[in-house]
Parts: C-alpha cells; structure tokens; sequence
C-alpha cells in the first residue's frame, strides 16, 4: 500500500458507489460524482495501485449453488513444530467447500467458514477430511442459523492509508 495515500472526497463517493455496485459503468458513476469518465478511472487506478481496491469481484450466492449449511470451524493444532501449522493450513486449503481461512491467536490456530450442502455433507468434511489430517488435534463448529449482514469498511473524513 502506499504510504501516506489520501482519500478525498471525490474518492469516498466513488469508493461507496462502486462497494455498492462494482458492475456500475465509469461514465454513470462520473455523471453521480459530477467529473469526466476519464477521471474516475484515474481515481480508480491510483486508489487500486495504492492498495485501497482489491478488485472486483461476483459473489456467488451459496444457496443458489446448493450450498445450505455455513458453518465456521475452529481448528486446533498441534504445537509440535511450525510445519505441522504449514501442513495442515496447506491441507485445508485442498478442500473448496471452505471459502475463508483465518490464522488466529488463542485456543484454536485456524479458523474457516465453509459450505455445505447440508448438515450430513458438514460432518463428512469434518470427519473424513478435516480430522484426519495429521497434527489436527481437535474442532469446534459453529453452524450460522442466518447471516445478519456483511457489509464493506466505511471510508470516513480524512482516511490516511498506510502501514507502518
């Protein structure tokens, strides 16, 4: 990201339009903003080279896929050496029902969100897939009874982006 990159104005409106929309042609987000076409893409390009924008994506709609059951899985492992984590984290990664893999502090080392068909498709995964790879000591899951937003990070006033 690059140091000391500032959003302005202009960029906050364009940044909530296109977190909204991100299929919105350039030209009608210009006309919403009241600048050139031209300049939005400018502003788009510098805000994605500065690491503000990560793309742009289409989101599948998990149920539309079949996909019923969301569940996150705590994952503990075992402590014995840094490339067991390696290993099981590479092994996790193998199994496209999980979508998110987070690396995390306290009792569990992974954390995942993964899709299932249904409750019998989860516990197979767990079972036969997630258990048995070696260094797994132990899960812990949580299935989501409903998703109660998801949402993008504001952009506020006087947004100076940089680490350190």
């Amino acid at each position: 990201m690059e140091k000391g990159f500032q959003i302005d104005s202009i960029d906050r409106q364009i940044l909530d339009i296109l977190s909204r929309n991100a299929r919105m042609p350039y030209l009608e987000v210009a006309r919403m903003v009241g600048i050139s076409g031209a300049a939005v893409h400018q502003r788009v390009q510098k805000m994605h080279d500065a690491g503000v924008i990560n793309g742009s994506h289409f989101y599948l709609n998990p149920k539309g896929l079949g996909y019923t059951t969301c569940a996150f899985i705590g994952i503990q492992v075992s402590l014995t050496s840094t490339m067991t984590h390696e290993k099981v984290y590479s092994k996790i990664s193998e199994i496209p029902e999980i979508v998110e893999c987070h690396h995390i502090s306290g009792k569990y080392s992974l954390f995942v969100k993964i899709f299932t068909k249904c409750n019998e498709h989860l516990k197979k995964i767990i079972v036969e897939q997630i258990q048995t790879i070696p260094g797994v000591n132990a899960t812990e899951t949580y299935i989501s009874l409903e998703k109660g937003f998801q949402r993008q990070l504001p952009v506020k006033e006087g947004n100076v982006l940089h680490y350190d």
